[in-house]
């Protein structure tokens, strides 16, 4: 017999089942924030953890009429933002505002770092020259440790 959270038999669970966080970093975040001589116990964190889904899924929906709404297909951070204020979390703003700005710096950061080919200076047929040199090299040591005793 199946309980009422499973649903008939054979079907799959409803989607917001599968939603939740990882219960080993809340846990870690939890400890970091709490005084060293508290602990949190694992029903509190599990609780914690279905406020946090409910909480992002309220914003998420928000943000989500907010971008049909502007006839957007994509929800864009600039929703999540209006979601924020429409719903009353204002004071999430900023700091939302500071982590989006990190982010895109972190992206342009990420642009700029030259790969190895662009760093050894060589044209692409020098490096291939080079490839083949050090397999050719590899292949004789092989078959020289092969034909050995």
């Amino acid at each position: 017999m199946s309980s009422d959270r499973e649903g008939p038999i054979g079907s799959a669970p409803p989607v917001d089942e599968d939603l939740s966080l990882p219960k080993a970093t809340v846990q870690k975040m939890i400890s970091d924030l709490l005084p060293k001589d508290i602990s949190c116990a694992k029903e509190t964190r599990d609780l914690i953890i279905e406020c946090c889904v409910e909480f992002i899924h309220l914003i998420s929906s928000d943000a989500n009429e907010i971008c049909e709404q502007e006839s957007k297909k994509t929800i864009a951070p600039e929703h999540i933002i209006g979601a924020l204020k429409r719903l009353g979390f204002e004071q999430y703003v900023t700091e939302v505002d500071g982590v989006l700005k990190d982010h895109k710096q972190a992206l342009k950061d990420r642009e700029k770092k030259v790969s190895k080919w662009e760093q050894s200076g060589k044209t692409e047929e020098e490096l291939l020259a080079e490839q083949e040199q050090l397999f050719a090299a590899s292949r004789m040591r092989y078959e020289a440790s092969a034909q050995a005793p």
